[in-house]
Parts: structure tokens; C-alpha cells; sequence
């Protein structure tokens, strides 16, 4: 059904492809003024809305340079605060977004800060940090980046995408020109030469622009709130609650384990009420199976800390999949070297383009 209702934007579209023409050009031609900052910057986006890996790329980035004072500056999609803030023990999915809370309980040398303005994000965070990465930011061309890692999924990279309002686009296809680096991910974990070539092909890269695969990987379950891990058990009842913008991998995933799945999907950045937690709960507990678990995102688990329905699923065995993002065996040392020669030569100085 969504997908007919928006079909009705269909003719708003000339408009929006025109006002990101003329905005890429004018930061292009430097009427419009990309700013860029002493110390290494990388963003890391996509050209269409969610759902392509930029939570786990970032993470990937993150655990690649822990030699150096790494700072994570997000939008904070999702937050009911404004302006910026740093990431502590008292942050929220409320305050700062689930993504930058994700990243805050995972890497405890990592700065994690949140600004809807990156350019004021990173001029509070430079004196202090060795190198940024911006997430998601890839749009957000008042920053210009040292290095852009543009992600594109493996399973829509060949299929037709149209511009927002209709579509999924950003922007168009075109702006891929200003990647430094291209990640396919979500890919197969050895990808053939001729898939390769037809994706170059398509891509249209030029000699600069680096590309790599990369493949999702599944670790063992944890539970939410005490941290215990465990796996799946055979023949269990799985109630498995998602609020992200592509379940599909996951289930996939889950499809390949010898358990049953009771879904309860809701979109991306969910944001999960009592009655929707209670819903879930109550199911839960009138099924008759002996063996039966509540799995959750990781993301998704940043929203369940909220002490309103940790109530309600304290006592439950709750538990998250996480996952990580690793680059492909053939295209890793290509892809991490690029990353770590640019952090190591970076030069520090102040410039307006």
C-alpha cells in the first residue's frame, strides 16, 4: 500500500531532482562553500535512505583506527533534542538516537557526539580528536570529507530506484562521483570476477575511486540487559521485534536456524510505546512452547532501555543479534590500507573551498 501512495509523489519529483541539481552544483562551482578541517575526516553514507550498513561500516572504521582518538559525530535521527551533545552515562535513544547510543555502549574510547549541523559538530570536536567520522553525512556538503565511503546494497544495487519524494534517491545516481571509496554490502562473501567487473561497469568508476565488498556477519545472541550470551535452539519459538529499515537479511538469516519466527516489524527508528512492547509480551507468554526467546536488533535494543518498557521485559529472556561488517578476504588489506594511509598523512590545516 505504501508503496501506491507514494507513487502519487510521482510528479513532485522534477521538482526535487531540480533543487539537488542545483545544489550539488553550486557547491560544485563553490558558490556554495565546502569547508575543510585540519585533522582527517571520514563520512560514511549512501545515496538512498537506509538500510544499506552505515552502522556497522562505522563501526568497522571505529574498531580499524582504535590507535587513535576517534570521534563519531551523528545527526541523532530520531532524538527529541536539538543542537549538540556528547554522548554519557545518562545519554538515551530519547536524547542522542539508537545508532549514536549503540556506538556510546560499544566503544568506550570513542567519542560520540551528536550536532544537525556537522560543520559545528566538527569544530567542537577537532582540537581534542585525531580523526572524525561522520555518519551518514554524505548529503551534508558544507564538510568536505578527506575520504567518502559510499555504501550501496548488493541485493538493489542492479534494481531500478527513483528520487524521493517517490523513491527511496537522495539524490541521483551521479552524485557517486564523489566517493573516494565504493562498499557493496550485504554481498556474498566471495564475489566472482565477472560480478565484479559488471558492477564497475555500472558504476561507472574512474581510476581513483576504490571498490570493495563487504558481507554481514552474525554473532552470538546477548541478552539485553544482562549481557549473556547464547544460541539458538532447535525447534524454538522465536519472537523476533524489528523497527529497522531492512529486516530482510535478518530474516534471511534466521530462515537458515531450525526455529519457528512470530514477526513484529515496525519501521525504522521505531519508536517502540508500552502497548506495542505489551502486545509482544502478552503474545510471548500465551504461546505454549517450552522453548521460546524474544530477539531483537541491536539498534532496536537501544530503544527497549528506556525504563518504561524495561519494565515490561526485564524478566523475559530478551535478546539481541548483533552484527558486524566485514570487508571481504580479497578487497580487506586494499580497503583498510586506503583508510589508515590517509588517517597517518593527513596534514592538519584550516581550508575553505
Amino acid at each position: 500500500m505504501l508503496k501506491y501512495l507514494r507513487l502519487l509523489l510521482l510528479p513532485l519529483n522534477p521538482l526535487y531532482a531540480l533543487v539537488v541539481y542545483l545544489r550539488n552544483k553550486l557547491y560544485d562551482w563553490g558558490i556554495f562553500r565546502s569547508t575543510g578541517f585540519d585533522l582527517p575526516i571520514i563520512c560514511v553514507g549512501n545515496l538512498a535512505v537506509g538500510g544499506a550498513g552505515k552502522t556497522p561500516t562505522t563501526e568497522y572504521l571505529a574498531k580499524l583506527l582504535a590507535a587513535y582518538k576517534v570521534a563519531i559525530l551523528s545527526r541523532g535521527y530520531g532524538r527529541k533534542t536539538k543542537g549538540f551533545l556528547v554522548a554519557d552515562d545518562n545519554a538515551t535513544a530519547q536524547t542522542i538516537g539508537d545508532e549514536p547510543l549503540q556506538y556510546y555502549h560499544k566503544f568506550k574510547n570513542v567519542t560520540v557526539a551528536v550536532c544537525e549541523d556537522r560543520l559545528t559538530g566538527i569544530r567542537k570536536l577537532k582540537d581534542s580528536h585525531d580523526v572524525i567520522l561522520l555518519d551518514d553525512a554524505y548529503q551534508h556538503r558544507k564538510v568536505k570529507a578527506g575520504i567518502n565511503v559510499l555504501l550501496f546494497e548488493f541485493a538493489k544495487i542492479n534494481q531500478y530506484q527513483l528520487l524521493m519524494p517517490a523513491g527511496n534517491l537522495r539524490e541521483p545516481f551521479s552524485g557517486i562521483k564523489r566517493a573516494q571509496m565504493v562498499l557493496i554490502t550485504k554481498s556474498p562473501t566471495a564475489v566472482t570476477a565477472a560480478v565484479r567487473d559488471e558492477l564497475l561497469a555500472k558504476l561507472n568508476l574512474n581510476p581513483q575511486q576504490d571498490l570493495a565488498f563487504s558481507h554481514i556477519d552474525y554473532r552470538k545472541l546477548t541478552h539485553l540487559y544482562t549481557g549473556a550470551a547464547t544460541e539458538f535452539q532447535e525447534k524454538q519459538e522465536v519472537f523476533l521485534l524489528t523497527g529497522i529499515a531492512n529486516p530482510a537479511p535478518l530474516k534471511q538469516y534466521l530462515a537458515s536456524k531450525p526455529i519457528h519466527i512470530q514477526s513484529f516489524e515496525y519501521p525504522d527508528h521505531h519508536c517502540f510505546t508500552e502497548k506495542e512492547i505489551g502486545t509482544l509480551v502478552a503474545a510471548f507468554q500465551k504461546h505454549p512452547a517450552k522453548e521460546k526467546i524474544i530477539v531483537t536488533t541491536e539498534k532496536d535494543g537501544q530503544r527497549l532501555l528506556a525504563n518504561n518498557l524495561k519494565d515490561l521485559l526485564l524478566n523475559l529472556p530478551i535478546y539481541y543479534l548483533p552484527i558486524a561488517n566485514e570487508i571481504n578476504t580479497t578487497d580487506k588489506y586494499r580497503f583498510d590500507q586506503k583508510i589508515l594511509d590517509y588517517v597517518a598523512s593527513a596534514k592538519r590545516f584550516d581550508k575553505i573551498h
